[in-house]
């Protein structure tokens, strides 16, 4: 369980930075298929999915929290020696997704998809840095229909290895506005300032059913994909994959570069790269 624990504070961790995959740090620690299983057979496999699917969401909820808190300073004052740690994390995962297409040779049709999601994701990356329309997070009916699609689309991509869910909320214009929603509940409902929860609530509650409906929408259709396309699946997520580290870079500030930040930097993203190997055991 504590293991299951922290696989998921990575997964937490990765959704909340903008050019990191939640889904690609699944693959990464070799619990994606089981975990779009547990979510796809939740009612039949009622027991198991919750055995495993708890820990997940336990975890992601002291990533998401935490982070909500620390993220800021910490691309602030370090933002390429944090890019590199989550590369690190990234990269150490791509061993074990090809050793599901070693031995099966290069088509076409392999090709094809590697190429196609590289470039998607470069392409969001590209112009990540321009946000949309302001976000609407008044309590209005309005306002709570636009929250639960913003849900649905965030965490649909949060499923997704190798696309960002956070990029998508950054390129839609709700990315601050969510993360400092999330910084001011926590604070509210430790502080039992019954106002600040309220509010928090009117943001946080339908984008949670929002995500909800989407993580089960959008497994499915993996599940069938990986049924009958398995291969270009897991080529597709190769491409994902290597052009994460391009869309971190192209999204996020490396800041002053010295010889020392450099050294910090490689050292972060070892340590991303082995803790990646071992929680993909």
């Amino acid at each position: 369980m504590i293991k299951n624990i922290l696989k998921g504070i990575v997964m937490g961790t990765a959704n909340i930075i903008p050019g990191v995959s939640g889904g690609t740090m699944a693959v990464s620690m070799g619990i994606y298929d089981k975990l779009i299983h547990s979510v796809t057979h939740l009612l039949k496999d009622f027991k198991e999915s919750l055995k495993f699917l708890i820990p997940i969401a336990v975890g992601m909820g002291i990533a998401l929290v935490g982070l909500s808190f620390i993220i800021e300073p910490a691309f602030e004052h370090f933002p390429l020696q944090t890019n590199c740690l989550f590369i690190g994390l990234i990269v150490g995962g791509l061993p074990a997704v090809c050793k599901k297409v070693k031995g099966k040779g290069i088509k076409v049709s392999y090709v094809l998809p590697f190429l196609i999601f590289f470039a998607i994701v470069v392409g969001m990356a590209a112009i990540g840095e321009k946000e949309g329309a302001a976000a609407d997070l008044s309590f209005s009916l309005w306002s709570v229909i636009k929250l639960f699609v913003v849900g649905v689309i965030a965490s649909a991509t949060m499923v997704i290895p190798g696309v960002s869910g956070s990029m998508m909320l950054l390129l839609i214009g709700y990315y601050n506005p969510i993360v400092a929603s999330i910084k001011n509940f926590v604070t509210a409902l430790v502080s039992l300032d019954m106002a600040g929860i309220m509010q928090g609530c009117g943001v946080l509650v339908p984008m949670g059913i929002g995500i909800v409906v989407g993580v089960f929408a959008i497994a499915k259709l993996i599940e069938i994909i990986f049924e009958k396309f398995p291969i270009q699946a897991y080529w597709a997520i190769i491409g994902l994959i290597v052009a994460s580290p391009f869309a971190i870079f192209l999204l996020g500030e490396v800041g002053t570069v010295t010889a020392l930040s450099i050294v910090v930097s490689v050292l972060t993203f070892g340590i991303g790269f082995l803790i990646a190997m071992k929680l993909g055991e």
